[in-house]
């Protein structure tokens, strides 16, 4: 899934970070269901089904899943395609 993010000044970047500083700091070491937007928080649980389920019951069958970690630790290395 691709991200296309248009910002306030008509300007479009589809690679632009996504930051999860909130989720990070209310949501810390849980799942959380996102929207595809990938910032709005749709249900959040100790576990996937809990968070499944949750989602479920607000109409979100298929949501993006993520677990925010504890803790932040910076990586620092390549990535490859």
């Amino acid at each position: 899934m691709e991200l296309t993010v248009f910002l306030s000044n008509g300007i479009y970047n589809k690679y632009m970070a996504i930051d999860w500083t909130k989720i990070y700091k209310k949501y810390k070491g849980l799942w959380v269901a996102l929207m595809n937007d990938q910032i709005t928080v749709i249900a959040s649980d100790e576990t996937v089904k809990g968070v499944m389920e949750k989602a479920s019951k607000k109409g979100f069958e298929e949501p993006i899943l993520f677990r925010v970690p504890t803790k932040i630790i910076p990586y620092v290395g390549e990535f490859w395609l």
